[in-house]
Order: structure tokens, then sequence, then C-alpha cells
């Protein structure tokens, strides 16, 4: 069973950046496909990003496109969220998951199995 925890948060002013950072520890990280999530102050938690096992493949929600970049390097067992261009509406605790997925190449925006405690970023305007 993987264990999953997140660093990097922190407090930004809009139109900066922040890197977070999950590590992996307890599992063969390269066996699990990745993403990254985040809970607005009281919503839902929300889809982020996610990548492959090998990291050739990744998807982001709408709202992140074009201004975050997710990424992982199997030999440190980490997964990265590069957050740029950062908005008050980014201010949320985020959350890295992992998911045994069907196939290498599988990317997903649910059902994800392993969870870390969150990193809280609080982008002021």
């Amino acid at each position: 069973q993987v264990q999953l925890v997140e660093s990097g948060g922190g407090l930004v002013q809009a139109g900066g950046s922040l890197r977070l950072s999950c590590a992996a520890s307890g599992g063969a990280f390269s066996r699990y496909a990745m993403g990254w999530f985040r809970q607005l102050p009281g919503k839902e938690r929300e889809f982020v990003a996610a990548i492959s096992r090998t990291g050739g493949s990744t998807y982001y929600s709408d709202s992140v496109k074009g201004r975050f970049t997710i990424a992982r390097d199997n030999a440190k067992n980490t997964v990265y969220l590069q957050a740029n261009s950062l908005k008050p509406e980014d201010t949320a605790v985020y959350y890295c998951a992992a998911k045994v997925p069907s196939r290498l190449t599988d990317v997903y925006t649910q059902g994800y199995e392993y969870w870390g405690q969150g990193t809280q970023v609080t982008v002021s305007s």
C-alpha cells in the first residue's frame, strides 16, 4: 500500500508560482497512475490534473489547463504540480492521489484508491 505526502504549499501573490510535490513510499511508485485534486473552502474536492504511470500521458481540468503542469520522477518516487499564473480562485487544499491503472497510458479523473493529507495553497489578490 502506497503512502503519499504532499509539500510545497504556501502563500503566494496572484500571478505567482508554486511547485507542489508528492512523495510516495511503501509501494512501487511506477505502478500507479497519479493525480492532483483540490478542495476549495465549502466545496467538494475537484480534479486538477492526472498523469500516467510513465508520464507519457497527462490530462488537465479546464480551469488549470495552460497554467499548471503535472510531472513525475519515478526514480524519486515523486509527482509534481507546477502551478503558474496563480489566481485567488486557486486557493484550496491540494491533494495527490494514486490509482493502479488498467493500462500503462491511462489517466483518471476519479476512482483513486490512495490519498495524501493535503497541502494548503493560498493566493492573495
